[in-house]
């Protein structure tokens, strides 16, 4: 699939793994919330209950953690503890950018494509992140799941940001991320390009069999396709 670089107004693309560096953050982050929610140390529940979180990375945290143990008290008081470990880690400089994020997403600006920088975490969280890296400004909007705006795999999180954005359709957008559900949120907002990238928590099969359009080794690469003729 080959597009020229003028018919891509709108780059939606993910933070933790894609932009961010993960370094185990989400999984290590899990084990506080797995804790909170009563899951033994050790054993086959805490097992099936990590290997969910690793299959459903991309996905809105509390969506995760609702489905792993059924209960919105136990989900809720899991996603704080969740939150409060990777925030702690934030705090313990531990949140560092993929090599060329900030300037690739300068690239595409400077190109005067618009850029979205979009999270599974919550906003108070994803703000946090925004402030260690430095990015307040770095893109022009990002977005959370929230009211009205749900965590991938659904589409929400993208076509938010077509409307507030203003690109003329779907067919103008492309999107990034490392997991599965990035695609899939890709694919089912009708983004002209739904691409993965290697940076993070999925590899290229699991990425291609999502239906990635494209698997680009990093966003910096991803740049590249975009502006490219």
């Amino acid at each position: 699939m080959t597009l020229s670089s003028s018919s891509i107004q709108l780059a939606v693309i993910d933070m933790a793994g894609t932009t961010v560096a993960d370094d185990g953050l989400v999984v290590a982050s899990f084990e506080a919330a797995a804790t909170a929610a009563g899951l033994p140390e050790t054993g086959p529940q805490r097992e099936q209950a990590r290997q969910y979180v690793l299959d459903t990375m991309g996905q809105s945290k509390i969506v995760v953690f609702r489905a792993l143990f059924g209960s919105e008290d136990v989900a809720q008081r899991a996603n704080v503890a969740f939150e409060a470990a990777y925030e702690a880690e934030i705090d313990n400089g531990r949140a560092t950018p993929i090599d060329g994020a900030a300037e690739a997403i300068s690239r595409l600006r400077e190109a005067g494509m618009k850029v979205a920088l979009t999270t599974g975490f919550s906003g108070g969280t994803q703000e946090k992140l925004l402030a260690a890296l430095g990015w307040q400004t770095i893109a022009d909007l990002v977005l959370a799941p929230g009211d009205g705006v749900r965590g991938r795999p659904y589409p929400d999180l993208i076509l938010t940001a077509l409307i507030r954005l203003q690109a003329d359709s779907v067919a103008n957008v492309a999107a990034l991320g490392d997991t599965s559900n990035d695609v899939d949120s890709a694919l089912r907002a009708g983004c002209a390009i739904a691409a993965g990238t290697l940076t993070g928590a999925h590899d290229e099969d699991q990425l291609r069999a999502a239906g990635a359009t494209h698997v680009v080794g990093s966003v910096a690469d991803f740049a590249d396709l975009l502006l490219s003729t």
